[in-house]
């Protein structure tokens, strides 16, 4: 018989089902094969900016993927940091040397951050843009040599910003070499990347994501400008929020770009951890609660606590375990995603952890940004740590 407390945590566990199987559905909706789109016939001058913070882990060929574009159109890569002594420098004066300043522009300005570092660094290389498209691009992104197309396609057919606002792509987590960091890329590949597709094909939520967006420079005057930007931790999330406000809509692109991991510790996976899920809590507080009512493994691992591992809790715990596991399979193969695939056994590990950084997300109220310390607001926004 079934106590309050086992009714309590079954709960969960239910809604986990129901929603391993339901991403399992709008990802394989979303990701269908589309008829093509009209060809474009005139496409726009593109700046894609690229902060930098020191040496990451694959960072020449992420920046050298934005270099070797195949783009019709004219187009300019920015790359901006914020140490003269930063020691990626040496790197980005050899892309320079290499694709000529016609194609590269390296932006040197010391400047340490005070809120929103990203923010201060794009703000430092928008001021190199020259042209009207602005496509926002992470230092540790590897971009397809279409990549281009793909995202600026849909802004090149909607001229005056009419109807789309700005477009982003989805991105896959790669090149996890340890455990921990297969557990930061299930992270991205099993949960935040399949949650983007769902709130796409059922409008669950609006969106921006800001490792890959572009819009054009109007847009991004209409609505304040980046500096604006620079006090919200969420700062795409605000982006996304202004520009919806206006009217436009954002276009989500059926196509990946490569996000790589890097870490250097189990301790940076969990402090990275607990910053992800308090960006979330910023972005949408309730929404973000409601969460825990699809972690379906916790819960199911602590129904059969409750219950001493009874037969009925082990049932209860495979089947969770199977649902998660494999919806978790199919999305992978839905997303040709060979190293998902290779790291599920790590799965219950994350969705455990995943519990757990989601309870500190309610406590804590410091984050940590390229190892500077700032206070979160109760609307979302940072301001410098002060004690």
């Amino acid at each position: 018989m079934l106590t309050a407390l086992s009714w309590l945590l079954i709960v969960p566990v239910a809604g986990g089902t129901v929603y391993a199987l339901l991403s399992a559905v709008t990802t394989l909706r979303f990701l269908r094969p589309r008829a093509p789109q009209a060809p474009v016939r005139s496409w726009p001058g593109v700046t894609i900016l690229k902060p930098v913070h020191g040496l990451e882990k694959d960072l020449e060929c992420n920046l050298r993927s934005a270099c070797a574009q195949d783009y019709p159109g004219p187009y300019q890569v920015v790359m901006a940091v914020q140490r003269l002594d930063d020691p990626a420098l040496s790197i980005l004066e050899r892309l320079r040397a290499e694709f000529g300043e016609a194609r590269v522009t390296v932006v040197v300005r010391d400047s340490t951050p005070v809120v929103n570092g990203k923010i201060q660094n794009l703000c430092n290389a928008l001021g190199s843009a020259r042209h009207e498209v602005i496509v926002i691009s992470d230092s540790d992104v590897h971009l397809p040599a279409d990549y281009l197309r793909r995202i600026v396609a849909p802004l090149a057919a909607s001229p005056g910003g009419e109807q789309v606002g700005y477009t982003c792509t989805l991105y896959r987590a790669e090149h996890a070499e340890r455990w921990y960091e297969a557990l930061e890329l299930l992270t991205y590949n099993a949960d935040f990347t399949p949650s983007v597709m769902f709130a796409a094909q059922t409008g669950a939520a609006s969106l921006c994501i800001g490792a890959s967006v572009a819009l054009r420079r109007s847009t991004l005057e209409a609505i304040g400008g980046l500096e604006s930007l620079s006090t919200y931790l969420v700062e795409d999330y605000e982006l996304g929020r202004r520009i919806h406000a206006r009217g436009l809509r954002m276009e989500l692109v059926p196509y990946f770009v490569g996000l790589t991991v890097d870490l250097a510790s189990a301790r940076s996976w969990a402090l990275h951890q607990i910053y992800w899920d308090l960006n979330t809590k910023a972005a949408n507080p309730v929404g973000f609660f409601l969460t825990v009512l699809t972690r379906g493994i916790p819960f199911a691992v602590l129904f059969a606590l409750a219950r001493a591992f009874d037969p009925l809790s082990l049932i209860v715990l495979a089947q969770a375990l199977a649902v998660r596991l494999g919806s978790a399979a199919f999305i992978a193969r839905c997303m040709n995603d060979g190293e998902s695939l290779r790291r599920l056994v790590w799965l219950p590990v994350r969705d455990l952890a995943g519990l757990a950084t989601w309870a500190l997300a309610f406590l804590k109220r410091q984050v940590v940004w390229r190892g500077v310390e700032f206070e979160l607001t109760r609307d979302g926004r940072i301001v410098p740590r002060t004690t």
